[in-house]
């Protein structure tokens, strides 16, 4: 047994108590009771950042409603052959009937989940699927597919930036019982591709850190192999989690792709992490931008401070960002102290890129059609 896999497999434990409980595990005491953790998320009330298409359409096009149903979202012609990954269905039980405007309750361990908001993203999805977009891939062969089924439940949610800008992966949380894409995944990559870069959502299998992590590893190593195909550097690029995707994103920048089998591919220069209980590091690890909100009882945020100012003592760089007044799973935090964090950690990966032949892109960049 190798070094990571000694470390991850002492965790597998506390990893079984995520999947029941939907809490991410941490190596120290978590301030939170099992009936705070079960309080359903608030909802903020946002203007939409979208423009929409006509609501009426009937064509394979369509835009949703807040009133539209969960097996409307699955069953989109737009979304065929991925529908299923669009909401958090992991845990397996939910009502397809249950509309959008009740979306929050598919997220019980996230707040600042606004109903308008998913459908906005939903809806820019749509959008970009009808102007031909491929948003959609397999990182895993179909020998693999073969040979382990569980590997049917992963993909890659790809939104384009710059032609040869850097990307940068980004790792939706939900306690390794289920991946929060439209809330901490969509939305990010949408922002990252708004500014230029070119980011992907990584839909993983839930149920072990593991697991988890070594889904991690062969997307970016996918990702390397098809570099040219997706029109992506391969320099520079960064991992961002927030909760259990910080998890995924810390250990594949401490560890690299080769910790989970994966050899041969650098480490990310860059790693974003928001509001997680991991505390295992190395001296190796890379650069490392922190966010995380002072109220959140589910990853105490003294933990990751105390975390971030070991990091900076063994010589890594850091950034550390605690906001007042928000607690867990905050995603974008529009509407709360913690807005604009992802422009901040963007400015901080710009900072640690190193090859003087990428151009980053500028903020006003658009999207690649």
């Amino acid at each position: 047994m190798n070094f990571v896999s000694w470390i991850i497999s002492g965790s597998l434990f506390f990893g079984l108590m995520m999947v029941y409980s939907g809490c991410e595990k941490s190596d120290a005491v978590i301030d939170t009771s099992m009936e705070e953790a079960k309080v359903m998320p608030e909802s903020i009330s946002i203007k939409s950042s979208y423009e929409g298409k006509n609501m009426n359409d009937k064509s394979k096009y369509a835009h949703v409603k807040v009133n539209n149903t969960i097996s409307d979202i699955v069953k989109h012609p737009a979304f065929e052959g991925f529908g299923r990954f669009i909401l958090p269905l992991d845990r397996g039980y939910y009502d397809e009937n249950m509309q959008l405007n009740r979306v929050g309750s598919l997220l019980p361990y996230h707040n600042n989940v606004d109903p308008e908001t998913v459908v906005d993203t939903i809806n820019y999805m749509i959008d970009k699927v009808h102007d031909g977009d491929k948003i959609f891939y397999h990182f895993y062969t179909v020998q693999q597919v073969q040979d382990d089924s569980s590997k049917k439940s992963t993909g890659l949610f790809f939104f384009k930036g710059e032609q040869g800008a850097p990307f940068a992966v980004v790792c939706p949380g939900g306690g390794f019982s289920y991946v929060g894409s439209v809330h901490e995944g969509f939305p990010h990559a949408i922002k990252l591709s708004q500014k230029g870069y070119n980011a992907f959502v990584i839909q993983y299998r839930v149920g072990s850190e593991k697991t988890a992590c070594e889904d991690l590893a062969a997307a970016i190593s996918y990702i390397f192999r098809n570099a040219e195909l997706l029109n992506v550097a391969t320099e520079d690029y960064s991992v961002w989690g927030s909760s259990a995707g910080a998890r995924m994103a810390a250990n594949i920048g401490s560890y690299g792709p080769s910790g989970f089998g994966y050899y041969g591919l650098p480490k990310p220069p860059t790693v974003v992490m928001a509001y997680t209980g991991h505390s295992t590091y190395t001296k190796e690890d890379p650069p490392t931008f922190v966010a995380v909100g002072e109220n959140d009882r589910i990853a105490n945020p003294a933990l990751m401070k105390r975390r971030a100012n070991a990091l900076s003592d063994a010589g890594v760089d850091v950034e550390f960002r605690q906001y007042p007044n928000i607690g867990h799973g905050f995603g974008l935090g529009i509407g709360t102290s913690a807005e604009g964090w992802l422009e901040a950690a963007v400015q901080f990966w710009e900072e640690h890129m190193a090859s003087n032949n990428i151009r980053r892109p500028s903020d006003s960049a658009e999207p690649r059609k």
